[in-house]
């Protein structure tokens, strides 16, 4: 990657060892031309950086505290339509799943990546966000062409409107067979909180145990 050019990046993730994973691979400025300016764990901290430091791109999480990546990008809407110089959002999460993805690019996201990506991909990938392409990890793409091909607005399912981003996540995990402990590994979050987001997703949908989760789940194709 040439470093004649510079894009300044903000990372937004609620997980400090990961931002700070991703500042070491992506953060020698000589080396990769992108410049870190900021840092933000939450939606209001989001916000507040983005705001004061302008970058060229922000690479966000889907699943933050206060709201997620799709109410930073409500909130910074003004940003991103500033004619001279917008601010792009990368979204950078763990989830591969379908409504995570169209959700951020409806929002105004330019781009979804996984957490697999490495990290000299990470790089082109923000440069080409920052010149204002469309970036997306392979498979991601067809869920954004699937969803954005068809005149109609995809129908709403309001039980699954009932959860958050974080209980979707974890619903999506159990449904697949994880336990507690591996779903707690997966989403860096303790086996109590997993355990929480189980009893709410069960009670919002109104089953009774994770066998009618999985089901329910499998039925509307979110495994």
């Amino acid at each position: 990657m040439s470093t004649e050019r510079r894009v300044r990046v903000v990372l937004v993730d609620d997980h400090r060892m990961f931002r700070t994973g991703v500042q070491a691979e992506i953060g020698e400025t000589e080396r990769t031309g992108v410049d870190v300016v900021g840092e933000a764990a939450d939606v209001d901290q989001a916000v507040s950086v983005i705001s004061a430091t302008r970058p060229g791109v922000v690479l966000l999480d889907v699943h933050l505290p206060g709201g997620g990546g799709v109410e930073v990008l409500k909130r910074c809407a003004g940003l991103m339509a500033d004619a001279e110089h917008p601010v792009r959002f990368l979204a950078l999460s763990v989830s591969d799943a379908a409504e995570d993805v169209i959700g951020v690019i409806r929002g105004g996201a330019r781009g979804y990546v996984t957490k697999t990506i490495t990290g000299p991909d990470l790089v082109s990938s923000v440069f080409r966000v920052a010149d204002g392409d469309a970036v997306f990890s392979p498979r991601l793409a067809g869920f954004v062409l699937d969803a954005f091909a068809s005149t109609d607005a995809p129908p709403v399912d309001e039980d699954l409107d009932r959860l958050t981003q974080r209980e979707r996540e974890v619903l999506r995990l159990i449904a697949r067979g994880y336990a507690y402990k591996e779903v707690a590994k997966q989403l860096y979050i303790s086996v109590k909180t997993v355990e929480s987001h189980v009893s709410a997703v069960l009670r919002k949908l109104q089953l009774s145990n994770r066998h009618e989760l999985t089901r329910w789940a499998t039925a509307r194709r979110l495994v």
